[in-house]
């Protein structure tokens, strides 16, 4: 089906986010998370009565993913941490990367076994492929799977063993195929953006295997059917857009943060809504992403 159809833009959280990233639907809070990096928050709507919250934290967040309750996973500068955000506890601290300490981590999703996924990064941006691509099991066993990114972005799981990521400033977006022990079989461009179109940066996917991902630089979120070709896109009154998930009623809802990280002001000025949150009602279902599942002995151990 590539007939979508989508709302415009409807900005739902009027911030300034330096660098919105990390979207992530929880259903059980009826609430949309998603993280400013380099402010160090973590912020939550609930959907159906509005209210916000903000959470702070003590490094930059790359991302969340969900565990159960209040309990969360944060993909932090150094380190993964199982925390629970209502009560402030934090019940696990896995580092990360001892030996480069201006590497940080930034995307991050679980896959369909409820495995976690995410990358590193250079933290200044230099022009260094430091970045790997690392996944967490349910033993919380910590496996690298690539190696040599400068911006990780994504995953997206087509399914538990091929999977899409992106090296942002290369403007690539992979197709990796792994096996059962963790090893790359297959890795191919998907796609890659020209300069006019900016940067391939978060990402999901609808129930129909359609790639939706958002355009840093580029003010917009593309729609890519399996073949790789453009179906649909979205303009934004926002300069870099930075993330996107499913959630929200029937999961067709899409909500994309967005940043002003980089923006002189003309670019401010021009694209005033940069930073803010975003809805958009679409005609497709959304693949939500799983909770991270932890093994009996971890959960006894630390939940």
């Amino acid at each position: 089906m590539n007939n979508i159809k989508t709302s415009n833009p409807k900005p739902i959280w009027k911030l300034k986010c330096t660098l919105g990233e990390g979207t992530l639907w929880v259903s059980e809070h009826n609430s949309i998370y998603f993280v400013d990096i380099k402010k160090k928050k973590i912020f939550s709507i609930n959907i159906k009565n509005n209210k916000k919250k903000i959470f702070k934290v003590n490094k930059e967040i790359g991302f969340i993913a969900h565990i159960k309750d209040h309990i969360f996973i944060l993909g932090l500068q150094g380190e993964l941490r199982i925390q629970n955000l209502k009560s402030k506890k934090t019940l696990k601290s896995i580092p990360i990367e001892k030996n480069l300490k201006l590497n940080r981590i930034n995307d991050g999703k679980t896959d369909p076994a409820g495995n976690l996924w995410f990358g590193t990064m250079d933290n200044l941006e230099r022009k260094l492929n430091r970045g790997s691509l690392y996944k967490l099991d349910k033993n919380l066993k910590l496996i690298k799977v690539d190696k040599n990114y400068r911006i990780t972005n994504g995953p997206a799981f087509i399914n538990q063993f091929n999977f899409y990521h992106t090296d942002s400033p290369k403007k690539i977006i992979y197709k990796i195929k792994i096996n059962k022990n963790n090893k790359i079989i297959s890795k191919k461009i998907f796609k890659k953006f020209s300069k006019e179109e900016g940067s391939p940066d978060g990402m999901t996917l609808d129930k129909n295997k359609n790639l939706w991902v958002a355009h840093f630089h580029g003010g917009c979120v593309s729609v890519f059917n399996r073949k790789s070709k453009l179906i649909h896109r979205i303009r934004f009154p926002a300069k870099n857009i930075t993330n996107c998930a499913f959630g929200g009623k029937n999961t067709k809802e899409l909500y994309v943060s967005t940043a002003t990280k980089g923006m002189n002001r003309a670019d401010l000025k021009k694209f005033r809504y940069s930073g803010f949150f975003f809805s958009v009602k679409t005609n497709v279902k959304g693949i939500l992403q799983k909770k991270f599942i932890l093994n009996n002995e971890e959960k006894r151990s630390l939940l």
